[in-house]
């Protein structure tokens, strides 16, 4: 069975000097990307301010307005309070997500941070039951490696050894110190050195959204941010259990609108 998933951090939704909303570009994104499983990062799932200013949702939270329509299943873990809102990790499926739990992985008090674990059934029935989990790293070195530990940690002690599994989220891991420490204890594979990618058309619906292949030829990783110019490698899809057929990373003038980040696509095969 294939699956696309993607992983985008949407910088709770508005822009990053003036802060006006554009969570109807981050939804017009997700329609486009069209994956089974969407990893989310910095969603804000109430902000009273916001919700008074135009183009922002009139009704429910952020996470209902970007799943209506698309994603029947969906899993939220708050990570940072404050006294509008609140925000954090989220995932969004086609699939049937069964169970899930947020843990604070937050290293200090200025950065909250979390680890949100799904365990989704893919297919019909009782389906196979994939574990997925969802994060933001910190943005100081110590704290990623502490952070990455107790994910390695949490995986060999929580997920059996045989199921499949998908990390994905914001790693801020430009130094790539958490790759390897990943890569080591759990056995996973990035998607962008392990992709194998079939020859195959290109689309018109992957010509009008400019989506290229932005695997890097020497270090074997895809550019995420700035989502004007994309240089540095934050955002990252782990897998174990699945192989990896191609990978995109959408380029252009639209895609910068949506987020600083750009969102990062892969095609899994069970």
């Amino acid at each position: 069975m294939k699956l696309r998933v993607a992983t985008y951090n949407i910088h709770k939704g508005v822009t990053g000097i003036r802060g006006r909303p554009r969570i109807h570009d981050v939804r017009m994104a997700l329609e486009a990307i069209d994956a089974d499983v969407v990893f989310l990062q910095e969603v804000q799932d109430r902000n009273e301010r916001l919700a008074r200013k135009p183009g922002y949702p009139s009704s429910g939270t952020q996470l209902d307005f970007l799943a209506t329509g698309a994603y029947a299943h969906r899993a939220y873990g708050m990570n940072a309070v404050y006294p509008h809102g609140n925000h954090g990790n989220a995932i969004l499926s086609r699939h049937r997500i069964v169970d899930f739990t947020n843990h604070d992985i937050s290293d200090h008090l200025l950065e909250k941070r979390g680890l949100l674990h799904a365990v989704m059934h893919l297919g019909r029935g009782r389906g196979k039951e994939v574990h997925l989990i969802c994060v933001h790293f910190g943005l100081i070195k110590r704290s990623r490696l502490r952070q990455a530990t107790f994910l390695a940690d949490f995986v060999q002690r929580e997920v059996p050894a045989r199921a499949p599994l998908i990390i994905a989220g914001d790693f801020n891991d430009w130094q790539q110190r958490v790759d390897g420490l990943l890569r080591d204890r759990l056995g996973v594979n990035e998607v962008a050195v392990a992709a194998t990618p079939a020859p195959q058309e290109v689309g018109f619906l992957d010509r009008l959204l400019s989506w290229r292949p932005a695997r890097d030829a020497q270090a074997g990783v895809s550019r995420t941010f700035p989502s004007f110019a994309p240089w540095l490698t934050l955002d990252r899809i782990y897998v174990r259990g699945f192989r990896v057929l191609d990978m995109h990373v959408p380029q252009g003038l639209a895609w910068a609108r949506c987020s600083d980040h750009a969102p990062l696509i892969a095609e899994l095969e069970v």
